[in-house]
């Protein structure tokens, strides 16, 4: 199984198995992994019985990745709506309502 992350520090994508760990030794060491977690800004897989299950990461990390994908949403939003310029699927507000107006009040 091979983990692929972006570190939230530093933007860059990185695999790195060596944050793949059981949740029994994430419980028995705590403190040191929260400082693992706290000094990389990686999260960390933990496995039950050999599976991932869970991911745990430092908070503010997290938020940081969070934003990130918010950012790349935002971005997909415009290249769309960009795109739908491009291919004339857009209407200025004036031409819009000529549209609307000739569609929904027509003369009988």
């Amino acid at each position: 199984m091979m983990l692929f992350t972006v570190n939230s520090h530093t933007g860059n994508a990185m695999i790195n198995l060596e944050d793949i760990h059981s949740l029994t030794d994430f419980a028995r060491n705590t403190r040191v992994f929260a400082k693992r977690l706290k000094k990389t800004g990686n999260p960390t897989v933990l496995t039950v019985n050999g599976r991932a299950e869970f991911v745990v990461q430092e908070a503010s990390s997290y938020q940081r990745l969070l934003d990130m994908a918010s950012r790349g949403e935002e971005l997909l939003k415009l290249d769309h709506a960009l795109n739908d310029i491009n291919e004339g699927r857009v209407h200025d507000f004036e031409g819009a309502v000529t549209k609307l107006k000739a569609k929904h009040f027509r003369k009988s």
